[in-house]
């Protein structure tokens, strides 16, 4: 199926669309092509004009609205991942991580989190693993944006040790029934469907299962978070109540979703790392700019060498955080082994992103304690970086036993 990336509208695809926002840094890498950087202008374009101007009022409303899915899916941005059988256009991971980094320009990371949630990690699995029957119910309409999609791992005793996961699923003739709680679960108050983890036996990976739980199944019930940071994306305690599920929204095999989780969670930690090399970015955007306005002692804030250090420093962390990603990205493009590429990637661009963020939000003074200043929100926002997608203990312990590091 050919997809048409809008630029202004549906039918352009010309690369000299002009932008007036483009970012320091943003330039075209040495291995994209330019069909990647037609990708990239349409993206900023459709951001610009439909996602940036509303970005606001979605993080008072405390969630994505229904409609952008629908734009998204409409202009084939739902589903660059996705196989052409389903809609989607088949295409590598760099176009996702195009995808990311100008839906970031919109300055609410909320926003790219709960389209990452649904794209990336609700359906992309469904598609890897699950059936034909399940690709046409959920995976087809997910990529138009008719369905919207969450995934449902996380449990109040299980967040990173997913082999802890307690939620059951016993079999009953040609259903599952489920019972058990998520929590901290993106898009969960607005999804269609959650891609569930359930433990269909025993104990430990093998007895873990993934199933595909229709949202307005009786007995599931979900109640949304109210959270100190990333408030455009909607965030849920799910509660399975003796629910009933046909048994072929099994995803895959039985036993086996453990394995389907770790794969999806390569490309959901590229995501996270996306996002924090983005971000630092945004944040040095703005402390560059406020340090050339602002005047303290009769001259500019980046007039005194100590800001100037500061900042520099920053921006260094910044591109080592980003050649750590794009190499951890090109490794996983080309199918090569990369779960210690993309943990080291993870683990040091988040981390980077909270200091980043305490550098830039130091150059404001007490502006940074105003909700309406941008900077407040950037600052707030990167506290869940290191923890999201596993947490950065847990991606050092992957890095060491990656690398012989274990006794």
């Amino acid at each position: 199926m050919t997809h048409y990336y809008a630029c202004g509208s549906v039918e352009c695809v010309t690369i000299d669309c002009k932008l007036t926002h483009r970012p320091r840094g943003y330039a075209m890498a040495p291995n994209l092509s330019e069909e990647h950087e037609i990708f990239r202008r349409s993206v900023a374009s459709f951001v610009a004009s439909e996602i940036t101007p509303n970005a606001h009022q979605w993080e008072k409303d405390g969630e994505v609205p229904r409609e952008i899915f629908a734009k998204m899916g409409a202009l084939g941005y739902l589903g660059v991942r996705i196989s052409e059988e389903y809609g989607g256009a088949g295409l590598d991971f760099q176009y996702t991580a195009i995808l990311l980094q100008e839906m970031m320009r919109c300055g609410s990371v909320g926003v790219p989190v709960a389209i990452m949630a649904h794209a990336e990690f609700a359906t992309k699995v469904v598609e890897r693993c699950g059936s034909k029957a399940l690709g046409e119910r959920f995976v087809a309409r997910a990529v138009k944006g008719e369905l919207v999609g969450s995934l449902g791992v996380t449990e109040p005793g299980a967040g990173s040790d997913v082999a802890a996961i307690r939620t059951n699923a016993v079999r009953d003739g040609d259903d599952y029934v489920i019972n058990g709680s998520k929590v901290f679960i993106t898009n969960g108050t607005i999804s269609d469907y959650v891609t569930t983890a359930v433990r269909t036996s025993g104990e430990g990976y093998g007895g873990i299962s993934l199933i595909v739980v229709p949202t307005d199944t009786p007995g599931l019930t979900r109640k949304r978070l109210k959270k100190i940071a990333i408030h455009s994306s909607d965030t849920a305690e799910l509660h399975f109540d003796d629910v009933r599920v046909p048994a072929e929204n099994l995803v895959g095999e039985e036993g086996v979703g453990f394995t389907y989780i770790m794969q999806g969670f390569e490309g959901e930690r590229l995501v996270l790392a996306l996002i924090a090399c983005s971000q630092m970015k945004l944040m040095l955007e703005g402390a560059r700019e406020w340090g050339h306005d602002r005047k303290a002692f009769g001259k500019p804030l980046l007039g005194f060498q100590v800001w100037q250090h500061r900042l520099a420093d920053a921006m260094t962390n910044v591109a080592a955080a980003e050649a750590l990603t794009e190499k951890a990205i090109d490794l996983y493009v080309r199918g090569e082994p990369a779960n210690s590429e993309i943990s080291m990637a993870k683990l040091f661009a988040t981390e980077m992103a909270r200091h980043v963020a305490h550098e830039c939000a130091q150059i404001y003074g007490g502006m940074v304690l105003m909700d309406e200043t941008p900077m407040a929100r950037l600052y707030r926002d990167v506290m869940g970086f290191t923890i999201g997608a596993g947490t950065s203990e847990t991606m050092r312990g992957i890095i060491a036993k990656s690398n012989g590091l274990t006794g």
